[in-house]
């Protein structure tokens, strides 16, 4: 976990250890139900890891800050930022069964005792997070209506509670009904591999 340890060198080596448990698992689960592509398996560590870490660059979680990944997929980013913020609960869900079947088997992998997850549409949870995250899941203002009744009015960050998610492309259209509401980072801020150039943080208070 060379990237790893060099964008967060304050880390254990209990939670290096943890990344690369992550890492094998989800190697030998993928020839089994292909939940990531394989292209994107070769740099695992860039393009999922590393990057769903990029939300621990713009937010420290308070212990016992509750969180959900919604549209988890192989559990990115919810897994990593599992294991980065060990005393902090993570909820990750996804509609499709396959997907909810390997993070499942990676929690026990990793031996998180952090994350629960469960097979769900987003706008079914009916449950109270303090913020949402995600990777790409669907257009803003769709994700932002799916997602907003699931945040908790409980306060315990220096950030008001909301959605973060990891974005790519061109979003001026679709983040332009928002206003100055929304906060967007550029990922090349906190990286300096050439992958995160067009990859951007949205953070949206609610």
């Amino acid at each position: 976990m060379q990237l790893v340890s060099k964008y967060f060198p304050e880390i254990s080596a209990k939670q290096t250890e943890q990344f690369e448990q992550l890492s094998t698992a989800l190697h030998s689960w993928n020839e089994k139900i292909n939940v990531i592509s394989r292209k994107d398996l070769d740099q695992l560590e860039e393009r999922h890891i590393l990057h769903s870490l990029a939300i621990a660059k713009f937010i420290q979680f308070s212990p016992g800050t509750t969180i959900i990944d919604i549209g988890t997929g192989g559990g990115f980013p919810g897994l990593p930022l599992a294991i980065l913020f060990p005393e902090c609960k993570f909820t990750l869900v996804d509609s499709i069964a396959k997907k909810i079947r390997v993070v499942g088997e990676l929690r026990e992998a990793t031996g998180l005792k952090n994350v629960h997850s469960f097979q769900e549409r987003a706008e079914k949870v009916d449950q109270k997070f303090e913020f949402v995250v995600s990777r790409a899941v669907a257009a803003f203002p769709k994700f932002y209506n799916w997602t907003k009744p699931l945040i908790s009015k409980a306060q315990r960050n220096k950030l008001p509670n909301g959605i973060i998610a990891l974005k790519g492309g061109d979003l001026g259209q679709e983040l332009g009904g928002f206003g100055k509401r929304i906060d967007t980072r550029n990922l090349s801020d906190w990286y300096d591999e050439e992958w995160f150039n067009t990859k951007k943080l949205v953070y949206l208070n609610i």
